[in-house]
């Protein structure tokens, strides 16, 4: 009959169950369990997950929640929740949302961002950069195109991230940020995350004015933000890019894409503005170049463009929607020019045309050459090459002359045919389209679009992702001689994965120690028959990472777990010999009195997993021997021996009273009988006895019958039978026998003793931890087993691994032990087992998990900084090695010299590196050491060299005055007045403030002072402040004195006695005096103005003009006018005008003003140099320039000159004359412009010749550039 099938019981009454949510919202899955303060896990896609902004975990009582926060697409796969052995498996479902795009690609809150609808854009437009990313253009929408065509856009949350930035579209001059998120709660430091566009360009070295990264954590979700903001959005800025964290041993990467959208029509662009750099105005001020120019670091840092457009050159010159044609500025064709000229005149073209990336022109000049003469079939070729990552799909286009022709697409010169979804030819108009969807590396190769006979080639070339390792290596111990595998899984299929040992890489051998093998994503590295040798530590590298994993060999050690007994039978019975040992695949060899043993009819021999039987069935007299087990392999053997019983009943009378007989009973020296639990217990007792005696056994004052489940009582002739089935604890004690008959009873006892292995010790405590190792201590167990315990076994495993590595084979005897061979930054976990004779208990509960980390070294700089009566300064640096584990603080401590006792300065640690101790005894020697504590413990101090003495050290005052107080401050009235005047001295002087030698008001004056300086502050100035203050510090007899100078200036009172001195045609004299208050400060000028007295309208004659005298002219006939005169100083005008008493009337009948006749003076001058030319010594490549200056009038020709030779119309030189200096700029000099240079001035007067010599050297090379 089959054995029923056992029924697995559940530990959940309530199920989580799938549910199905919108984009955005939050889910909540709930479990009920069938005993309260169960211990659940929760798992996505098989993997644990915790608490965190994410994921927001709840137990209460037998009731668990799981509520998934800001559901996104990457949320809808498989979760699961574990109870014991009890596991509930369900899914999340997204239902997509009406209006799900965005405006813009990422929100730099997640949780914050509302989708708006995107609007459609009025007319098609084209990326500048090529289309590589696979999106659809022409004015077909990507939502128009069959699911099999759409670009695969999922990115996996997998690796260090938990928010990858997604790709995004913005319009030109707008802003756009992308977001990336890394949880910081396994990571021992902080990550390193990069930006790059394309394949090369760091964005680090961009930041500026169109570019900012930003980072920031939060300390409560221990959740790292990094930003990229894009600002100010050009066209040139669309493209692919990448961004990249890394922390430690793992690295993780996401990919997106940035369309920029424009209007349709654009400025002219000029081809040659993408190789200029940026000019300077003579006005000093950048100026920029055409629209699409590269610019260097400075104003613009942040540009992100890198010359693409000269890549890409044909596709600005073609007509379409987006159509950008060539500057009309100039008709002068580069590309023409270039190709006509020899390679001599490379370089003064360059020059002349204002290119600098020469190198680049020249490479694309190198193409252009190749062909020679122009299709007639294609108006538009393929690039020369495209990029495309694994996975995504690329679209090439090319445009026929001939909207009817036939294209033919050729692969490594194969034609393609259209299978499936795989290749997808589109004709529209007379462009031709090329679609290569899900590229593998089978797609890296040469293609060629093939019209008739002419035909146009490009390269495609398939970019893998990083490849990751997914799963980890994981610490192995093995016994010599077994066979070890390491298993890693990664993120790719068929990735390659390199091997190492200690650095040195692994590969196959004729011997065959080393076998690699590969199983989709998982990759095992198996080692057959391992020796002590291959010990070490294994690494599997992937271009996105590497994991590390130690092997441990130990010698087979073989336990007994238990022996083989003496056995007593009688005849007719049964011996079993039985032995328990550690390694189930150990063999042996059964001999009697030396001979092996073979199987027949009665003797069996059995070998079940670790125990070894010898079965004897009917024992006979000849059985009665001694018996050994010997293992295969081990020096040692188990030895027992066999007493045949044989029972003699001689003829005894009727009425014999029973006996019983226990001589020859398997007893101990103490009587006691030894059974192990679970061991079946048999008690045989023979008896005798006429008529047969009845038997009744007892334990304690409890008659044993059969009702009693695992006891059974069974009395044959001769004998009485005692069995327990499966021994427990409680079966242990004094078991006792009674025998009756008419004739007379008869008792015995027998002493039952149950072993059993000892209980599990307590979890182990973690008393230290070292760079790579801890010493780990436990408690006995509670419960020995009845055996003395012999030792203890260990066990440790990293935290987020499920494989225990055992640490030791034989017992260890004490309970403190020091494990070691760890990796220092990972997080790790122990368990004892603790062994007796008879076997081995359960594991204890895992340890606390502990990190091993060393302390980091001693601080270094331990110095004084400043010391009084009762109080020293101290500072110092931070250790040169912290370690993985982070700097908790520093503790400081002090002691009397010729002490041992060292007091804590303060309570717990500090995070500063200068601290002050206070309340010291005044005169005593003190030294003080400084300890840095990280998770170790301390680390070895740094003590002063010598002892301090606590006393105050008299220092010299000095007064520090300010580099702006130096001269006379001038303030205005109201304006507030702060003056900080540092000083020294020790102790603490004494500061006196004075001004004008009379002490100050503190009603208008406040005065605050401290240690290090002195504040004289007053709120609101007047002009009676003015005035010179002294400042005295003084120690005892020593003082030190300083001043400063305080004018408040105010706005100047009127001028006085304005008159009106003169009137003669148009014009008026008029004059004044100085008024009495020149607000404290010079009068720097008048303003006078003039008023006709029909409309009193007044307008300024003269601004800020300085003589007390002048004369109006143009004024109109006719008119009456009057006049007024401000006062001007440093603060303003004067508040009121001086007006002038009389006015002034302009005849009608005017007279003729003859003015005097002066001889006319020469100015003329002939040149001469007030500055001459210098000789200068310049590194070739770097642009020079000489400079001189030249006086003469009228301004005086300038000519340059090198040796003797006019170059003035030379390219290579520039020219510049600004208020008489005069330069000569030479770009990027040469050894051959090197020589004597002269510069000529001629006028009508004369002319003046300077020069000087110009060398030019070539720079040097050192040894390192050399090798380089």
């Amino acid at each position: 009959m089959p054995e029923p099938t056992k029924k697995t019981v559940s530990a959940f009454t309530k199920k989580p169950k799938t549910q199905t949510a919108e984009i955005g919202a939050t889910v909540i899955f709930e479990a009920e369990t069938e005993k309260p303060d169960v211990k659940v896990r929760w798992q996505r896609d098989s993997k644990d997950i915790s608490s965190s902004y994410k994921y927001t975990i709840s137990a209460e009582g037998n009731m668990h929640s799981l509520a998934i926060n800001n559901v996104v697409q990457e949320d809808a796969v498989g979760y699961a929740i574990i109870a014991g052995v009890s596991k509930v498996k369900f899914e999340l479902k997204i239902k997509e949302s009406e209006v799900k795009e965005p405006q813009k690609a990422v929100s730099p809150d997640p949780a914050v961002a509302e989708p708006k609808p995107k609007e459609t854009p009025s007319a098609p437009t084209e990326s500048l950069a090529p289309d590589t990313s696979g999106t659809v253009s022409d004015g077909v929408a990507p939502e128009s195109l069959p699911e099999s065509h759409q670009p695969d856009t999922r990115q996996d949350l997998t690796g260090l991230f938990t928010e990858k930035p997604q790709s995004g579209e913005v319009n030109v001059g707008e802003n756009i940020t992308f977001v990336a998120r890394v949880c910081g709660e396994s990571l021992l430091k902080k990550p390193t995350v990069k930006w790059f566009k394309g394949k090369w360009m760091d964005l680090a070295s961009k930041s500026g004015k169109h570019l900012q990264l930003k980072e920031h954590y939060d300390r409560n979700t221990k959740v790292y933000t990094f930003e990229m903001h894009i600002i100010a959005a050009k066209a040139n800025f669309a493209g692919a890019y990448r961004c990249e964290v890394s922390s430690r041993d793992k690295f993780d990467s996401c990919n997106f894409d940035l369309a920029v959208h424009e209007a349709r029509t654009t400025d002219g662009f000029d081809i040659r503005s993408a190789f200029r750099r940026t000019s300077i105005s003579a006005g000093g001020k950048k100026k920029m170049g055409e629209p699409g120019s590269s610019t260097d670091a400075g104003e613009d840092s942040g540009e992100l463009d890198f010359s693409a457009l000269l890549k890409k050159r044909d596709s600005f010159l073609k007509t379409g929607p987006r159509a950008v044609h060539v500057s009309t500025e100039s008709e002068v064709d580069i590309w023409e020019i270039l190709q006509k000229a020899p390679p001599s005149e490379y370089e003064k073209i360059a020059f002349q045309h204002g290119i600098t990336d020469l190198r680049g022109m020249l490479k694309r000049l190198k193409k252009m050459k190749k062909e020679e003469k122009k299709s007639a079939a294609f108006l538009r070729k393929l690039d020369p090459a495209y990029q495309v990552e694994k996975g995504h799909k690329i679209k090439m286009q090319i445009e026929v002359a001939n909207p009817d022709a036939e294209v033919k697409w050729l692969k490594n010169g194969q034609e393609i045919h259209p299978t499936g979804s795989k290749y997808i030819f589109e004709s529209i108009g007379n462009k031709r389209f090329l679609t290569i969807n899900n590229c593998t590396l089978a797609d890296d190769a040469a293609y060629t679009c093939l019209i008739g006979e002419e035909k146009t080639v490009t390269e495609l070339f398939v970019k893998e992702p990083p490849v990751v390792i997914v799963r980890n290596l994981e610490d192995q111990m093995v016994m010599k001689g077994e066979r070890v595998e390491f298993e890693c899984e990664v993120s790719e299929e068929g990735a390659h994965v390199k091997w190492e040992k200690d650095g040195v890489e692994l590969t196959r051998d004729e011997s065959f120690k080393y076998r690699f093998k590969k199983d989709g994503c998982k990759h095992v590295l198996i080692i057959n028959d391992v020796t002590k040798e291959d010990c070490g530590h294994y690494r599997v590298k992937t271009n996105g990472g590497q994991s590390l994993a130690e092997l441990m060999v130990q010698e087979k050690q073989l336990e007994v777990y238990q022996s083989i007994a003496d056995l007593t039978v009688k005849a007719k019975d049964q011996a079993v010999f039985k032995c328990e040992v550690s390694d189930e695949n150990v063999k042996g060899v059964w001999y009697k009195n030396g001979v092996e043993v073979k199987p027949d009819a009665r003797t069996h021999i059995t070998h079940i997993g670790r125990i070894h039987k010898l079965t004897i069935d009917e024992v006979k007299p000849e059985d009665e021997a001694d018996y050994t087990f010997v293992p295969e392999g081990y020096a040692f053997n188990l030895s027992a021996k066999l007493n045949f019983l044989e029972v003699k009943i001689d003829f005894v009378p009727r009425q014999d009273p029973p006996k019983i007989h226990l001589d020859c009973m398997g007893r101990t020296a103490e009587s006691t009988i030894l059974v192990v639990a679970g061991n079946k217990l048999r008690l045989d007792v023979p008896i005798t006895g006429d008529p047969a005696p009845i038997v009744v056994w007892t334990k304690g004052e409890k008659v044993l019958t059969d009702s009693h489940g695992r006891v059974h009582v069974e009395s044959t002739k001769g004998h009485c039978i005692f069995t327990i089935e499966g021994a427990e604890r409680q079966d242990e004690g004094v078991y006792s026998v009674i025998v009756r008959n008419p004739a007379g009873e008869d008792t015995a006892d027998i002493n039952v003793k149950v072993v059993d292995v000892p209980d599990p010790p307590e979890a182990p405590r973690i008393l230290s931890v070292g760079e790579d190792s801890c010493i780990v201590q436990w408690d006995p167990p509670l419960f020995d087993g009845g055996q003395p315990v012999i030792g203890y076994v260990l066990e440790r495993k990293k935290k987020k691994s499920y494989r225990w590595m055992r640490l030791n084979f034989d017992p260890y005897k004490e309970t403190t032990y020091e494990a070691k061979r760890m990796i220092e930054g990972v997080a790790y976990e122990m368990r004892v087992y603790a062994v007796n004779a008879i076997g081995m208990s359960r594991p204890s509960a895992a340890s606390q998990p502990f990190v091993p980390v060393a302390p980091t070294s001693e601080p270094t700089g331990l110095c004084v900084e400043d010391i009084s009566d009762t109080t020293i300064s101290l500072k110092w640096r931070a250790p040169e090695r912290i370690g993985s584990a982070e700097l908790e603080g520093y503790g400081v401590e002090y002691c009397k010299e010729g002490s041992d006792e060292w007091i804590p300065a303060f309570k717990g640690l500090t995070d500063r590196t200068s601290v002050i101790i206070r309340d010291l005894p005044t005169g005593e020697k003190m030294q003080f050491r400084v300890r840095a504590y990280n998770m170790a413990g301390p680390s070895p101090p740094a003590t002063l060299q010598q002892a301090v003495t606590i006393r105050e050290i008299m220092q010299r005052p000095k007064i520090w005055v300010p580099r702006n107080l130096r001269q006379t401050l001038i303030k205005k009235v109201g304006d507030m007045i702060n003056l900080v005047i540092p000083f020294q001295g020790k102790p603490r002087p004494q500061v006196t403030w004075t001004k004008n030698d009379e002490p100050l008001d503190p009603k208008q004056v406040s005065i605050r002072n401290s240690d290090t300086d002195t504040i004289l502050f007053i709120r609101r100035s007047e002009r009676k402040d003015s005035g010179k203050y002294d400042v005295q510090v003084q120690i005892e007899n020593v003082e030190d004195r300083a001043s400063v100078n305080i004018q408040i200036v105010d706005l100047p009172g009127p001028p006085q006695n304005l008159k009106v001195v003169d009137v003669w045609g148009f014009n008026v004299a008029l004059e004044w005096k100085p008024p009495k208050d020149d607000g404290n400060c010079d009068i720097t000028g008048y303003n006078i103005q003039k008023a006709d007295k029909k409309t009193m309208e007044w307008y300024t004659v003269f601004e800020q003009y300085r003589r007390t005298n002048c004369v109006v002219s143009d004024l109109i006939m006719g008119n009456e006018y009057v006049f007024r005169v401000y006062a001007m100083n440093m603060v303003g005008l004067s508040p009121e005008p001086c007006l002038s008493k009389d006015s002034a009337y302009i005849q009608k009948t005017g007279i003729m003003y003859k003015p005097p006749s002066y001889k006319e003076h020469d100015f003329s001058e002939a040149p001469k140099f007030t500055h001459p030319l210098v000789s200068r010594s310049v590194i070739a490549g770097y642009s020079a320039t000489l400079s001189c200056s030249v006086r003469g009038i009228p301004k005086p020709k300038i000519t340059w000159y090198k040796n003797k030779m006019d170059i003035s119309n030379e390219a290579k030189y520039r020219m510049f004359s600004n208020q008489g200096v005069l330069t000569l700029e030479i770009r990027k000099p040469c050894p051959f412009d090197g020589g004597v240079y002269m510069c000529k001035a001629i006028n009508d007067s004369g002319e003046d010749v300077v020069e000087c010599k110009l060398e030019v050297r070539q720079p040097q090379v050192t040894k390192e550039d050399s090798k380089k």
